[in-house]
This record gives structure tokens, sequence and C-alpha cells, in this order.
């Protein structure tokens, strides 16, 4: 069977102004901002497609008119350059309207094109970036299989090599955009020569368009929340040229790493719109909302939630400063694996935590499936699951601290963060709360609290240093208040020994009701 190249799209139309190059970025933001507005607002009821799956005719398209997806584009192949920074900026005004488009931008940006304009081969990126340019083409990235969800260095998905491509054989699932992206990134273990698979992992585009290389989409799932993106199980049975390889400076598990790491660096795009927007949403309905004859803005708990949000709003804003300072994909991301974790998992659950705080304010209505209260709790609960279950990254933040702390020979936590570039502001913040020697030998749920408490101290660090640079000081001031009542109650849980186990025959002589008679 011949395998055709990346096929080309020369029967389709340009876009008229496909790069926007020659406007300045914050006109380009502008004017994507007021495109979603129109879309959302005033052509159509976001509230309400928001419960359907898909998109309603026609939106999708009419929000790739504005290219967005060209921030993620190098400026030599056409695009405004590659910059995380923008990224950052225009994942969070989408999410601001809808988290699922904001996810699908996020998908396309740090899983596809940033890998591609970082390892793959020039004689595919004219053709690739010219279809997301011109053509407004998608991509994905497939690594998890049935079965291997978190275990992804084990995955099943074989490639043997021939004289002019890779033979890739598997199963895929959960993939964000399945059946819905032009292209994919497949990752796969090479055919080794005893019959079983090589431990280091390949990357592979995939070009869906072409009958060589087709995925065959066995299953769509009924995902909770996030209607507006497909997910299924994939079918991989692909031939795939030679040059559509991305190529690994070292191993294809680093590469595999700094892809990841980048892509977790900027999850405070996706949550700083999402975050905004249930803080706007929360203070307006308190402003309208009377209880008792009085506004819900003057009960004290209201006052409480409402300030725990617009801290998370300021501490999510210390994140994506962050991240727009180390992502560029010049940079090596490999070893910051630490610094990755944090901002996921922080980030990830400041989006549940602010989700549950609105629809705890509006009450019942937010039961409503089209409100937005409800349907943000069940759209942002994912993101502490996928690409990294948010339990698994508190244990390695924890390790890689533990790691350090028995290189430094410092048992003390204080001492130890006040050394570290990550915390050394924050740690004189917390000296009397933090100042406890550290064991070395921790069991699995205190390994994941001391992981969760070490990355609010991070936290408070980047918010410290963020005030710094100018950024408004009362928000400065109530986010470390925020942080500091919480990290007090992230050392009460890690210093409180405990250690209660599944009974897993709990039913003999557990039921109330024979305890006695009335």
């Amino acid at each position: 069977m011949q395998v055709t190249q990346l096929e080309a799209y020369n029967d389709f139309p340009l876009l008229s102004n496909p790069t926007n190059q020659s406007i300045s970025f914050e006109l380009f933001l502008s004017n994507f901002r007021t495109t979603l507005k129109t879309l959302f607002h005033e052509s159509a009821d976001i509230d309400q497609f928001s419960i359907n799956r898909g998109w309603p005719d026609g939106v999708l398209d009419k929000i790739m008119d504005c290219n967005p997806l060209s921030v993620n584009i190098p400026k030599e192949y056409g695009g405004r350059g590659g910059r995380i920074r923008e990224n950052l900026a225009l994942c969070s005004a989408a999410s601001y309207e809808s988290l699922a488009l904001s996810l699908t931008f996020g998908i396309n940006s740090a899983l596809f094109l940033q890998p591609v304009a970082k390892y793959g081969q020039k004689s595919v990126k004219d053709e690739v970036f010219g279809r997301f340019l011109n053509h407004k083409n998608m991509g994905g990235l497939m690594i998890t299989e049935p079965g291997f969800g978190s275990d992804a260095l084990n995955m099943q998905t074989s490639v043997v090599e021939h004289d002019k491509y890779f033979h890739l054989r598997g199963t895929k699932h959960w993939a964000g955009l399945t059946g819905q992206a032009d292209f994919w990134l497949l990752t796969a273990r090479k055919q080794a020569a005893h019959g079983g698979l090589q431990r280091d992992i390949q990357f592979f585009i995939c070009d869906n368009n072409n009958a060589n290389q087709k995925i065959v989409v066995e299953e769509y799932f009924e995902n909770l929340g996030l209607y507006q993106i497909p997910y299924g199980r994939n079918k991989i049975d692909v031939k795939i040229p030679k040059n559509q390889q991305l190529e690994p400076h070292t191993t294809g598990i680093q590469m595999m790493l700094d892809l990841l790491h980048r892509s977790r660096m900027q999850f405070p795009g996706m949550a700083m719109g999402f975050i905004q927007r249930i803080l706007d949403e929360a203070i307006a309905h308190c402003k309208q909302r009377f209880v008792g004859g009085r506004s819900l803005l003057t009960y004290d708990q209201v006052q409480q939630r409402l300030a725990r949000l617009q801290a998370s709003y300021t501490i999510c804003s210390a994140l994506c400063a962050k991240g727009s300072e180390w992502a560029d994909i010049e940079n090596d991301l490999t070893p910051l694996g630490l610094e990755a974790n944090i901002i996921k998992s922080v980030s990830s659950d400041l989006m549940q935590d602010t989700a549950q705080s609105l629809v705890q304010l509006v009450g019942a209505i937010s039961y409503k499936l089209n409100h937005i209260a409800g349907r943000a709790i069940v759209d942002s609960r994912p993101f502490q699951i996928f690409e990294g279950s948010n339990d698994i990254l508190y244990a390695q933040i924890s390790e890689s601290v533990l790691k350090l702390i028995k290189a430094s020979k410092e048992k003390s936590l204080y001492l130890f963060l006040k050394g570290h570039y990550l915390a050394n502001q924050a740690a004189d913040h917390l000296k009397n709360i933090i100042d406890f020697d550290i064991d070395a030998q921790l069991s699995q749920r205190k390994t994941v609290e001391l992981g969760r408490l070490v990355s609010r101290v991070v936290s408070m660090d980047f918010v410290i240093k963020m005030g710094d640079k100018g950024f408004r000081a009362d928000l400065i001031e109530g986010a470390i208040a925020m942080l500091k009542q919480e990290i007090t109650n992230l050392v009460s849980d890690y210093c409180y020994t405990q250690s209660a186990s599944i009974v897993v025959d709990y039913e003999e002589n557990s039921s109330w009701l024979s305890l006695g008679r009335v």
C-alpha cells in the first residue's frame, strides 16, 4: 500500500486575513472578545446551547474566523509567534464565556501545535501550520489507553518501522476532539526484537484526512460536562510517513515530559477567565439578591465566600504570570516537574472550589441544567483528573521535595523552604506555622497532604512576588490572608496522625436497625 504525504487543501478558499500579524496582540484579543460576546450573548443564548452536545451550526466556524490558534504558530510559518503569554490570555478570554471552548484551544495549542513547532520536522510544518491558518484545521493528542491512564509509560500501542513509513496499531481513548480533529499526535512504543515493546515513547503526526492515516472512532462517550468536546474510543491502525515523526532532542520520554509540563503550566490560562466569570456572577447575584430584607452582600459569611473567590482570582493571576515566564517552547521544561505540577494542581483546585462556592451562593436555581453555576461544577471537575490526577501530582510534588530535603540534610520545613527559590519569601510569612521537622518516611496519604501543603506555600510566594511587581496591593493582601488560613488547616491535617483503613466486609454487625426497638 502506498503511503502518501500530508494531503493538500488547494481546493479550499483561504481566510481573508489568516495571520493578523499586522495588528497588536491587544487589538487581536479585543476583537476576539468582541466576537465571543456577539456570538454567545447577542446572536445566541450560551446558557441554552451549552447544555447540548457539540456547537450550534456556524458558531465554532465564526469563532475560528478570528484565527485564534495563530497565536501558537511561529512567525516564520505565518503565525503570531507562539508566545505562551499570548496563549494564556487567549484561553482566559475564551474560558470567561465557555470552558469547553477554552479547553478546545488548550488541546490544540499545548498538545499539538506547540509540540509540532518544537519537535516537528521542517518538511511538514509548512503544510500543517498552513492548514491551521488557512482552513481552520484542529489537532489533538492521543496518549491514554484503556487500562493505561496514569500508567501511560506502559501504553500498548505499538509501532513497526518499514522502509518509507511507520505502522501504528493500538487503541486510544479519552482524547479530546475525538472524531473532530484533523490532525493527531499519536504516541506508541517500538516493537522490540523479542516481541515485547521498548521502554521509550515515540510521537507521530497523523493526518486524519489521509486514507492511510484515518483513525476509526469505535465509540463516542456520553461525557459528563464539557458537552462541546467529543470524547471516545479510537482504533489505531495507520501508516505514517517517516517525516511525520517528531524528533526528540534526547529521548521520547523526556520529550513527553517537556510537552506535558508545558501543558500543565498553561492550565491557569483556562482557569483564569473561568474564575473571573465565577467571581463576576457571584458579585452580581449577591448585589441583587435580598434575604431577610438585606442584600446578600451585607452578610458576613457571604463576604467570606466572596473574599475567597477574589483570592482565587489573584492566585490564578500569579500562576499565569509564572507560567508565562517559564513555558515558552524554546525552554526545556523536562526538569521542571515540581513547578508544573504545582501550577496545574492548584489552578484546577481553584476552579472546582470557586464553582462550588458559586452554587452555594446562588442556591436552588443553580441546579437548572442551563445555569452557569451547576454547569461550572461538572465542567471544571475533569481538570483535576486529566493530564495527571491531582492526588498523584501532589504525591509527586512531595516526593520531589523529600528528595531535596534529604540532599540538603535540612529537616525543618521552614528552613528548607526559606532556602528554596520557589518559596523563600512566603516562608517568612509562615514561620510560626511551618516550622516543624519533616519525616523522610511518610505514608502515601501523608505524602499527598505534604504535597498539597507545599503547593499552597509556593502559590503564596508567587502572589507575593507578583505584588512586588505592582499588582494591586489590596488583592495581594486578601490572597495572602486566604492562603495563610488554608495553609494553617493543611498543616493541622498533616500533623494529625491517623491510619484509618477500609473494612471490606463491613456489613456484618453494622446495621443500626438491629441495635434497638422503639
